[in-house]
């Protein structure tokens, strides 16, 4: 039973809340507020206060409106804080993140009287490398030869004006206090590359070595991250973090209550988390540069001792490495039937899968030897890193001075990275797959490389139950995964095989506040074309569009592929096209921008964009008050993952169409419908064009699981 104080805190806390804001208390924000509470205080301890019953785990889907975050962080902060645990939220999405750090805690505090202190945790990545700063602002003269071998390792030395421009003003505003470091607070947005040259990775981190270690933005923001009550991160952040054991980065998740936001994409994430792949001909390139690189270093420095030994063992070994990976792109390129597809974003992908995952025998065996070549250069580029931080260090003299081996330690570092991914990757794409678990899903895809085409290698999980199984649900002290699309077609069943949720797992639905009869109405109209024949469908679509639109000032049409999206705005009226915004001309948010601009404008504006518009797309009141969906965004069938698990499910007596393809499709289809009605104020019209939702028997099923709008379908 959860206890008296922590009731009374909680409600409490909600009534204050309500109060200061003046709002009514929603039913299902206390229904979720209790739920949470229910099950993360009520954890069965042992003498050193960690979980000693099963894993604490409860799933709540709560539909948009619900006030989501404010209903878990009243249940899970005071839950935390009384068990002396901490609290980590993760999100999907940057934006996510930011609003709860910059938005919602703030208020929460201002107005529930919890007390409780938080913090922002983002990646490496988000934080420039004032060395690496320093370094392109002396534009190299300072370089040594060292740098300019390792060109390639992204030790590019050349800066241009704009960018000797940029990379200016961000000292000055480092050393007047006007900016952190942080990639999300500097005022303009910055281009990937300019900013790929500013950050660095764990490998070529010198750590307390660095001379800038005491104004290190990242370490900054790691520093105040070791006392406060709760921690704000992204999901790849914990998946990383539980990757290297737990409480690497993060707390221990023995002592921590994780709330997982946006959770429905968790499953995906941790599969990507442990994805691999390498390109065959580029990493031939970079293992022949490496081996010049070396020997030039040599030639140019006598190293005496384990150093110069170590280093002269490489070029060797990196050329036998080589010559196995072109005998390896001969056999891809003779086995390889590279079939058109689409990825996620409707880019072209060529792709060759192997069926089960299961690779051709002399192609395995190729691949052990890759494994085993990666597997000794790896070990030589660990001892060397561990060399040059001994050396850093100074205790130990290891025939070059200390400033020097800082030098080459985040260049050595960088080898090891790269070194070690194939590695991975090549031990994932030969493994033997145990007989009762799920299989890899190993693939080969055409890649451009330059003038050149290159082979890329996959191989990938197929499902990430077991990996969060293994390392998450068993581990934590407990978890809140929560979502508006946790369940498909009415129940978590998916959600549990994807996520492999533990049986005792708590699952919740809380409604909505949106009455969606009053608020919209939900269209399927005759269209007198089948959706399986594409030219058909396209071409009724450029016939209704114009006129099913018109009245309405912004209109969202969605596709579940580029090439129909093209096709349709190829089609239509030259004069009708000039209202319309196609994803990936713009980025994302540009492109919303200038939707925006235009509605307000008070012109109508028509935006036509694929998966990723479907979803976390927030264009409240006139911005969009019609959503067009083209068709039941059934998953590309070529995707390979996708493709392996239906294999996986079909060889084990399954039926993969009605257990992953109609569920998955339900749940796209209930994220692009919630891009209607983002406020209680909202309403429109949700059209789609697609008659299997009323002529097949899996088509009623997906309908049913919508939001109850009103229905007209013709």
């Amino acid at each position: 039973m959860i206890s008296t104080e922590l009731k009374t805190t909680i409600q409490g806390a909600y009534s204050r809340f309500l109060e200061a804001k003046s709002l009514k208390p929603r039913y299902g924000q206390r229904l979720m507020i209790a739920e949470v509470a229910k099950v993360l205080g009520d954890i069965d301890t042992d003498d050193e206060g960690r979980r000693s019953g099963d894993p604490a785990i409860v799933a709540v889907e709560a539909g948009t409106g619900t006030g989501k975050t404010v209903a878990y962080s009243l249940a899970a902060i005071p839950t935390a804080k009384l068990a002396g645990k901490r609290l980590v939220i993760a999100t999907a999405t940057v934006a996510l993140q930011e609003q709860i750090v910059y938005k919602d805690l703030p208020d929460l505090m201002r107005n529930s009287g919890l007390n409780f202190s938080f913090a922002l945790a983002k990646g490496r990545g988000r934080y420039m490398c004032l060395s690496k700063l320093d370094m392109l602002l002396q534009e190299g003269h300072a370089q040594t030869a060292t740098a300019q071998l390792f060109e390639e390792e992204g030790f590019k030395i050349e800066v241009d004006e704009a960018s000797q421009k940029l990379f200016t003003s961000m000292i000055e505003k480092l050393a007047g206090n006007k900016w952190d470091g942080d990639r999300d607070s500097w005022p303009n947005a910055l281009e990937d590359a300019d900013w790929a040259r500013l950050t660095t990775d764990h490998s070529q981190c010198t750590n307390r070595h660095c001379p800038n270690f005491g104004q290190c933005a990242f370490y900054k923001a790691r520093e105040g991250m070791g006392k406060v009550d709760v921690i704000v991160t992204n999901h790849d952040m914990v998946l990383a973090d539980l990757a290297l054991g737990g409480g690497a980065v993060l707390p221990d998740p023995r002592d921590t209550i994780y709330v997982f936001d946006e959770g429905h994409h968790l499953p995906d994430k941790a599969i990507g988390h442990f994805a691999h792949y390498t390109r065959l001909r580029s990493t031939a390139d970079w293992l022949e540069t490496t081996a010049k690189n070396l020997t030039k270093l040599l030639a140019q420095h006598p190293l005496p001792g384990d150093l110069g030994k170590l280093i002269e063992q490489v070029p060797e070994l990196a050329r036998e490495i080589k010559t196995q990976q072109q005998f390896m792109f001969t056999a891809c390129e003779q086995i390889a039937d590279f079939k058109p597809g689409e990825d996620v974003e409707g880019r072209e992908r060529p792709r060759h899968r192997f069926i089960g995952g299961v690779i051709p025998e002399h192609m395995r065996e190729m691949g052990i030897e890759l494994k085993k070549g990666y597997a000794r250069l790896n070990d030589l580029f660990t001892r060397l890193t561990d060399l040059l931080k001994e050396g850093m260090d100074g205790e130990v003299n290891i025939g070059i001075a200390s400033n020097q081996a800082e030098e080459w330690y985040p260049l050595f570092g960088s080898l090891l990275s790269r070194a070690s991914g194939n590695w991975e990757l090549w031990t994932a794409f030969t493994a033997e797959d145990p007989e009762e678990s799920p299989p890899m899903a190993r693939w080969l895809t055409l890649a451009e490389s330059g003038s050149l085409f290159d082979i890329e290698v996959n191989a990938s999980p197929i499902l990430a139950a077991e990996t969060l199984r293994r390392s998450l649900w068993n581990v934590a002290y407990g978890c809140l995964v929560t979502s508006a699309t946790l369940t498909a077609l009415g129940t978590f069943d998916r959600f549990r095989m994807r996520a492999g949720l533990p049986k005792k797992a708590v699952t919740a639905v809380v409604p909505s506040p949106f009455h969606h009869a009053d608020a919209g109405v939900l269209r399927v109209p005759d269209l007198k074309a089948d959706p399986r024949d594409a030219a058909a469908h396209t071409a009724a679509i450029i016939r209704d569009l114009p006129e099913l639109v018109e009245g309405s000032r912004g209109s969202l049409v969605l596709f579940s592929s580029r090439k129909q999206m093209q096709d349709v705005f190829d089609g239509l009226d030259r004069d009708w096209r000039k209202q319309v915004f196609i994803q990936g001309n713009l980025s994302k948010q540009e492109t919303l921008n200038k939707h925006k601009a235009r509605v307000d404008g008070g012109d109508s504006s028509v935006l036509f964009g694929l998966a990723s518009f479907a979803e976390g797309v927030d264009l409240p009141g006139a911005y969009c008050e019609h959503v067009v969906i083209a068709k039941i965004p059934f998953s590309v069938p070529d995707d390979p993952v996708e493709a392996a698990l239906s294999e996986w499910i079909e060889a084990r007596g399954g039926n993969p169409f009605m257990e992953i393809s109609v569920p998955d499709a339900s749940l796209k289809l209930v994220q692009a419908c919630g891009r209607l009605l983002r406020t209680e104020e909202d309403r429109g019209t949700i059209t789609l064009l697609d008659r299997r939702l009323v002529t097949q028997r899996y088509g009623k099923a997906i309908l049913n699981a919508l939001p109850p709008f009103r229905r007209e379908i013709s």
